[in-house]
């Protein structure tokens, strides 16, 4: 597999292939971080997580042809706009679903999942009728156009820099708010002992409206990086689901450090085999590996102690 390249040759492509599993990390960590939020802190297991996604990925590519069309002065600056609506947008959609319908299938996880998938089926039909069938795309603006040539044979495109340090802003403000910010240590407190939670004044129904309501909105947000480095189509976010969960359980439902530290592993094997293998023979063999360290683990890489 590695005879007919030189070293030279291994080292550019190992360089190239790991920057491209950088920029699938964002991805999955975007998509992870709200989906952990949600099954780790609430037990739902969300199959529209990824519909959420390009709930985002759509507001945004509206948000870019407005300001084409009547703000093309300040198009430079589309996307930091429609990256906030695309999370209050889809926070909302999320709040929603969680009062009309996931409040009721509390404790039932099967009856999550079929819920769920559902919505993602009915949510798919609306972007099909809205949109149509055929992607769509967002035009980058100037300064996200580009790469930089770190030698003669690797190039780093610029937009994959921004998503990567997009990722890196979300993920520690993410953080700092599960420890630090009174919805936090809600959270943590609903999490770690429901009816005591309960029994000091915490209104654990709010809680868990607003978290859900927050994992949504970081999934919109992971739409609107989405654009940045892929075009937008009705079932693109059925994509990333599967992976998103599977980085959810390998690093530990509960564990934002998990989180991350799975998401970095499986985009880095994956891209890597990708370019050696092809694309479903290297998903096979992450999958395999996952699932073999996951039996010897069953609780993940990281794992919160929760006094019972």
């Amino acid at each position: 597999m590695f005879a007919e390249y030189t070293a030279a040759e291994l080292t550019s492509i190992f360089a190239m292939q790991g920057f491209a599993g950088l920029i699938l990390f964002s991805v999955f960590v975007l998509m992870a971080l709200g989906l952990a939020i949600i099954f780790g802190q609430m037990g739902v297991i969300n199959m529209a997580h990824g519909e959420f996604m390009i709930l985002g990925a759509y507001t945004t590519y509206l948000i870019s042809n407005l300001f084409a069309d009547y703000l093309p002065g300040i198009y430079s600056s589309y996307f930091f706009i429609a990256m906030i609506v695309a999370f209050f947008v889809t926070g909302a959609l999320g709040a929603f679903v969680e009062w009309a319908m996931i409040r009721h299938l509390y404790h039932r996880p099967l009856d999550t999942l079929l819920a769920t998938w559902g919505l993602s089926l009915i949510m798919q039909q609306f972007y099909r009728t809205v949109f149509g069938a055929r992607e769509v795309g967002v035009t980058l603006p100037d300064w996200l156009m580009g790469s930089i040539a770190v030698t003669d044979m690797v190039e780093i495109p610029i937009n994959g820099l921004f998503v990567m340090g997009l990722t890196i802003v979300i993920t520690v403000g993410v953080a700092l708010m599960m420890q630090r910010s009174h919805l936090g240590k809600q959270t943590r407190a609903v999490v770690q002992n429901r009816p005591m939670a309960a029994a000091v004044g915490i209104n654990t129904e709010k809680v868990d409206r607003l978290t859900f309501a927050l994992g949504c909105g970081i999934a919109g947000v992971a739409g609107s990086a989405f654009t940045m480095i892929g075009s937008t189509g009705p079932t693109s976010g059925q994509l990333y689901i599967v992976d998103t969960f599977l980085v959810v359980v390998f690093g530990g439902a509960a564990s934002l450090l998990g989180t991350v530290a799975s998401a970095f592993t499986i985009s880095q094997a994956q891209s890597t085999m990708e370019f050696f293998l092809s694309g479903s023979m290297a998903k096979v063999l992450t999958l395999l590996v996952v699932v073999g360290i996951l039996m010897l683990r069953p609780q993940g890489l990281f794992t919160l102690k929760v006094r019972r």
